[in-house]
């Protein structure tokens, strides 16, 4: 199917596929009780931030100043409103950080407003750009708003390093990285160990799983899982994923 990808950006057309999408009216995902303070302590941060054009996976996170002790308090004083509605949840990932996700995903190109406190953010998602990466067939395939664009040979993790099941969103972007299994607890000298310059990394966990460029396993790609967790790509297939994927694209990894 013919497809134009521009280089290093989000700026994705296919025919017919791309259109103008208007912001409807808000409607309420949580309830709010908002105020300069929440809980008792300051909000210090609210992303995405203000402006952000980010994918459909994106949580919104709210930092606080201090550990927040009435956690039902602060839930209950952040709102979520989006263009299009949408169901989510809230998680707490430590005594200062709640993030609010929705339950499937962002619409695309919806419009998104959280008050937290004092505290006010608005931001947008973009297309809808999803990876699936199928363990068992060893193939990554990537989909823009619901029609697959390119499918591309992968290898995943072997046994005892199995890339793990699930949906990540995008988290951070490497056009180089040196990648050291030390950072993890296995040192570069033992047999599993390494540290490797890598291109076109692409984060999806803070453990250290990433999409990136592997052509030592080109032969592997498509056929065998023979990585230490991360997705092996060849180099051009993951410089075609890295210049087109945004942060809090979703990456959905089967068995």
């Amino acid at each position: 199917m013919p497809s134009v990808f521009a280089t290093g950006t989000r700026m994705i057309a296919i025919a017919a596929l791309i259109a103008a999408t208007a912001l409807g009216g808000g409607a309420v995902a949580t309830a709010a009780d908002t105020g300069t303070a929440v809980a008792g302590t300051a909000v210090t941060d609210v992303s995405p931030p203000a402006g952000a054009v980010v994918g459909i996976a994106h949580p919104v996170t709210v930092r606080f100043a201090d550990p927040v002790t009435d956690r039902t308090a602060a839930e209950r004083a952040v709102s979520v409103t989006a263009s299009t509605p949408v169901d989510g949840s809230f998680a707490w990932t430590s005594d200062r950080e709640l993030t609010w996700t929705p339950d499937v995903f962002w619409p695309g190109h919806t419009a998104v407003t959280v008050l937290a406190g004092g505290t006010r953010t608005q931001f947008r998602t973009g297309d809808e750009f999803v990876a699936v990466a199928n363990r068992s067939t060893h193939q990554f395939t990537v989909s823009l708003n619901g029609q697959v664009v390119r499918t591309m040979p992968a290898s995943m993790g072997k046994p005892g390093y199995e890339t793990p099941v699930g949906t990540f969103p995008v988290l951070e972007k490497f056009r180089n990285l040196v990648m050291d299994s030390s950072t993890y607890g296995v040192p570069i000298d033992s047999p599993e160990g390494y540290r490797i310059d890598t291109e076109y990394a692409v984060r999806l966990t803070w453990g250290g799983i990433f999409v990136h460029a592997a052509p030592w396993s080109v032969d592997s790609q498509g056929w065998a899982n023979v990585s230490h967790g991360c997705i092996n790509l060849s180099t051009e297939n993951a410089a075609w994923y890295y210049d087109n994927v945004a942060v809090g694209d979703p990456v959905i990894v089967r068995g």
